[in-house]
């Protein structure tokens, strides 16, 4: 088995939409192109947020994952927030998930953060484990959203 994590370009855009929306549609999160498409854009233009690595398997597409840098004061200054993270659903339970953590928590180091964080679904148990056992805790808060304006929404097209 061989595992390769590689970065985002412009030319594979489309495929990395094409995960989004899988994995939105899994999670049932509302997915819009004109977003997502927006958000990689970003990505791509300001590697300084973080970006988005997709995990190949023997030569082939078997997931993604976004990291981004975050500013916290109880976390001491920087910390990454992982995102978004998909593995095909045909491919779990091969150790490609706990991989691409490592990966995540290497990426995480060259960022110069203090934490990783993550939001996980409380209707998942599986995936709740799968986080502890590779060192996540849970902490008793609820992450609230306010959505804004979309107004300071990117768009490429002027």
């Amino acid at each position: 088995m061989t595992l390769d994590f590689v970065h985002l370009t412009a030319e594979r855009a489309r495929e990395a939409l094409a995960l989004m929306q899988r994995f939105y549609a899994e999670e049932s999160l509302e997915y819009r192109e004109d977003r997502a498409r927006g958000a990689l854009a970003q990505l791509l233009e300001h590697p300084e947020y973080g970006g988005l690595w997709f995990i190949e398997l023997n030569g082939a597409t078997a997931g993604y994952f976004v990291l981004t840098a975050c500013w916290s004061l109880e976390f001491g200054g920087k910390y990454a927030l992982l995102d978004e993270f998909f593995v095909e659903q045909n491919r779990r339970g091969e150790g490609i998930g706990a991989a691409a953590l490592q990966r995540i928590t290497q990426e995480a180091g060259h960022m110069h953060v203090s934490a990783i964080r993550l939001e996980v679904d409380r209707q998942n148990p599986r995936v709740q484990a799968f986080y502890a056992r590779s060192g996540f805790v849970s902490h008793d808060r609820d992450l609230m959203t306010k959505w804004l304006s979309t107004k300071f929404a990117y768009s490429p097209d002027p």
